[in-house]
């Protein structure tokens, strides 16, 4: 009997609620500005690309790069972090976006371990404000691969058949990530908003909130909860689209993957992290952004201003040169055959 009363002494000290082991307390410093600068999230775009309205979220200049305050960025990751995560307690449903090379893989996984939904390719124009289409897209998806398990393509031509199975892929890479999304997405999670631009006004005009990670070159006023950091770095994208993934899954009840690891991190202004930067690292950053921000600058290879400048004075020119010399051709023209006409005659 004593060691009956001992095991049901042992179950009554265990916590009875398993989940409410990751319940936190809102004064906890979700993330620490350490953290998200190991993971490169301070680099800014170039000074020439910044949005004057971010000046708030920067801290200074270094080798042509803008510096974010990531002590701000913080404080910007705790609000949007409870109020993610409040959104999704209240059974919301989060929709995922990010169709830039470098957040593509981010998105999909974060994505995919909280249970949300996501737009990793291209959004499609009217995805929120045409719903009803795109309802209708997922549709004919559903449709196309029963026929493919059932075997019913096999019955069909050939030629019939590789149509639909083109279409089904086409169909899939847009639309894989929203295929069980039956009603509109209570909040929108976005990297680089000035890219997806489409995406945000959409939310906007249907009042969905947008939580965005945004670089120098954001317009905060578009954005209803904004985490100013570095959009092209994997690493940046990474830790900022899992701590909000993070706040899915914690409203959702589950165990945070990156929020609440280094809550005891002492805080440090930004000129003390940077000091600790190794310099060489920091040199290869700076000019992996420079480059990024190069590319961004060009097409195919040239810079898209200049190339356009170049073709419209060039035509200018030409049409301004042919212009000058068609009265000389058609003098010379009719010149030609009185000269020509009395050595004929002669010669006859």
């Amino acid at each position: 009997m004593s060691e009956e009363v001992k095991v049901e002494a042992v179950q009554a000290e265990q916590p009875q609620d398993v989940m409410a082991s990751t319940v936190h307390n809102p004064d906890d410093p979700v993330v620490s500005a350490k953290t998200l600068l190991e993971a490169g999230c301070h680099f800014g775009h170039k000074v020439s690309r910044w949005n004057p309205k971010m000046r708030k979220f920067i801290y200074g200049k270094r080798n042509n790069l803008h510096i974010i305050d990531l002590n701000k960025s913080a404080v910007q990751m705790q609000s949007a972090y409870h109020a993610l995560k409040d959104i999704v307690s209240k059974g919301g449903k989060v929709l995922f976006v990010g169709t830039k090379a470098y957040a593509q893989k981010a998105i999909q996984e974060e994505a995919v371990r909280s249970g949300s939904f996501f737009v990793c390719h291209r959004w499609l124009g009217g995805t929120l404000t045409n719903f009803h289409t795109i309802v209708k897209r997922i549709a004919l998806l559903r449709s196309l691969e029963q026929e493919e398990l059932s075997g019913e393509l096999e019955k069909l031509p050939k030629k019939e058949a590789a149509e639909k199975l083109k279409l089904k892929a086409k169909l899939s890479q847009n639309l894989e990530g929203i295929k069980e999304l039956r009603l509109l997405p209570q909040a929108l999670v976005v990297v680089d908003p000035k890219t997806e631009h489409n995406a945000v006004a959409e939310a906007k005009l249907l009042n969905i909130p947008v939580f965005a990670l945004g670089d120098t070159n954001t317009d905060p006023d578009t954005i209803d909860y904004l985490i100013p950091a570095n959009d092209d770095g994997e690493a940046s994208i990474r830790i900022i689209v899992g701590l909000l993934a993070d706040a899915v899954v914690e409203g959702k009840g589950g165990e945070p993957l990156y929020a609440y690891k280094n809550s005891e991190a002492a805080a440090q202004t930004m000129a003390e992290m940077l000091k600790g930067v190794d310099p060489n690292e920091q040199s290869k950053a700076i000019r992996a952004k420079l480059r990024d921000d190069a590319l961004a600058m060009r097409k195919n290879g040239k810079r898209i201003a200049r190339k356009k400048f170049v073709k419209k004075n060039f035509r200018r020119f030409s049409d301004e040169k042919k212009e000058e010399e068609k009265p000389a051709a058609e003098a010379a023209k009719a010149e030609a055959p009185a000269e020509e006409k009395p050595a004929t005659e002669e010669s006859k």
